[in-house]
């Protein structure tokens, strides 16, 4: 079993930046695609940003491309989200997703993903 668990949210103007790691159990980063979705209240799940494992490859929603970035932090084991240039529409809770290992050379959708923390706000005034 995968947990997950965000941090690094909270409120910020607009133009600010945050920087949101997702810590986990075991070793999960190389071994599974991991992610990052957004949800407001009543609203669908919005992707955000993948690191595909299988595939080496990255994905960023077209509506933060240039300000979000995801990456791995190996020393702690980490995969980060880094917002920047923030804006009113940023607002919400953001999730750290992984999936299990055997789909990674699937490129499933991040909304998709089986695992997912218990999510962490970020509000943007």
């Amino acid at each position: 079993h995968v947990q997950l668990v965000e941090s690094g949210g909270g409120s910020v103007q607009a133009g600010g930046s945050l920087r949101l790691p997702c810590a986990g159990s075991g070793n999960y980063i190389s071994v599974r695609d991991m992610g990052w979705f957004r949800q407001v209240p009543g609203g669908e799940r919005e992707a955000v940003a993948a690191h595909y494992t299988g595939t080496a490859t990255t994905y960023v929603a077209d509506s933060v491309k240039g300000r979000f970035a995801i990456s791995e932090d190996n020393a702690r084991n980490t995969l980060d989200l880094e917002l920047a240039n923030l804006n009113s529409d940023d607002t919400g809770t953001y999730y750290c997703v992984a999936d299990l290992p055997f789909n990674k050379y699937c490129g499933r959708p991040v909304v998709d993903f089986y695992y997912r923390g218990q999510g962490t706000q970020v509000t943007v005034s």
